[in-house]
């Protein structure tokens, strides 16, 4: 059992990228299927496919980009302590050259397209 999944995502993710590998394949969840259509937004990752295997669970296979070894991925809203924000206290990420995806009450989205929304929300990581 898996209590973080998107920490879990993070780790897969920044593991797989500084191992030189194409691609990683992930336990499926909507919030995972948002945060890396950010992601491939964003161009951090290449691309995704939801799949399905052989036991007919959902899994999500992500294409890394080659280049973005040495991205950075921080989780900070965590479990055992929930980090909320307005969107007034939205800030840059490394003077704007990093984004932070947060949960909104319209899904999720970049630092970015909350304040532009004026939409608050919970602070899920930040990409640099």
């Amino acid at each position: 059992m898996n209590t973080d999944p998107i920490a879990d995502l993070l780790t897969r993710i920044r593991n797989a990228s500084r191992a030189h590998h194409d691609n990683v394949t992930i336990p499926y969840s909507k919030i995972k299927e948002g945060i890396l259509d950010i992601l491939k937004k964003m161009k951090f990752v290449s691309d995704f496919k939801v799949t399905t295997n052989e036991k007919n669970f959902k899994e999500i296979t992500v294409e890394l980009l080659e280049e973005r070894s040495n991205v950075t991925l921080k989780r900070i809203s965590k479990p055992g302590q929930r980090i909320y924000v307005k969107s007034q206290d939205l800030k840059a990420v490394k003077n704007g050259l990093g984004i932070t995806i947060l949960s909104t009450s319209k899904g999720v989205m970049t630092n970015l397209q909350a304040r532009k929304q004026n939409l608050g929300g919970e602070l899920i990581c930040e990409i640099y």
